[in-house]
């Protein structure tokens, strides 16, 4: 691992602090080696927050950086002050100079976005159940709330778990398909009973359809890439008792 945390930026963010790290760069050791910024990890606490020390700095240094305990929802906290505690969500949006807001993931979707006139940005954790809850659009909402406008959004879709990488049952496709007919346009047919979801593709569909003119997909696959990414499927097809996850961070400039 190297010293130094890497971080993908997106070109439409390019004109606010923000950054999609990986794994590289961090303190932890066994499996969760490197840049594990997960409390919810079996890795030692103050180990995970040197590593988020690690990854503010390099994104936003003199920032506070809050994030939520995520659940896998559609819920959308707007942060104005510091938070006393982390409140249960999958997105935050915030206005305020000096708050970096951040989430975590080891194969879903990050999802960043900013409004750089209105100075509001939105960061949004898109698993496959919050993705298609409509996650992205109550971080729109709440963006619009604090003034932001969605035909101003500019938002980048970080790295995730790629289409080739991800295999899923039928009952999983019907899902999508009973939520629109059109998403069936996501999967690609696998062995007998599966197929193979655009998770980043998907994500992306969503904020088009809510009115997001910018959208970029960065297509890093957190799957196949072990060197950069932590993977929580990669982990689970070997057995593998615990995972790392990795942090997604923007700030108001």
């Amino acid at each position: 691992m190297t010293d130094t945390p890497d971080v993908f930026r997106a070109r439409l963010l390019a004109d606010v602090r923000h950054g999609f790290l990986g794994r590289r760069g961090g303190v932890s050791g066994g499996l969760h080696a490197g840049l594990n910024v997960g409390f919810g990890s079996d890795d030692d606490a103050a180990t995970v927050a040197a590593n988020r020390d690690r990854a503010l700095a390099a994104v936003a240094p003199g920032c506070l950086l809050q994030t939520p305990y995520q659940i896998h929802s559609a819920d959308c906290i707007t942060v104005t002050a510091p938070l006393a505690e982390r409140p249960r969500g999958d997105a935050l949006a915030t206005d305020r100079p000096g708050l970096a807001i951040g989430i975590i993931t080891a194969d879903c979707a990050p999802v960043l976005l900013s409004d750089t006139a209105a100075g509001v940005v939105g960061a949004a954790h898109a698993g496959w159940k919050g993705a298609l809850a409509g996650v992205t659009d109550t971080t729109i909402a709440a963006m619009e709330a604090l003034g932001a406008r969605r035909d101003r959004i500019a938002a980048a879709v970080g790295p995730c778990i790629a289409r080739a990488s991800y295999e899923v049952d039928d009952a999983f496709r019907r899902r999508f398909e009973e939520a629109d007919a059109a998403n069936e346009r996501f999967f690609a047919d696998a062995r007998a009973g599966h197929a193979q979801f655009d998770l980043e593709g998907y994500v992306a569909h969503r904020l088009a359809a809510a009115g997001v003119k910018r959208v970029e997909t960065l297509g890093l696959d957190t799957y196949a890439d072990e060197e950069r990414f932590f993977s929580f499927r990669r982990a689970t097809h070997r057995g593998e008792p615990d995972y790392g996850r990795q942090i997604a961070i923007i700030a108001v400039n």
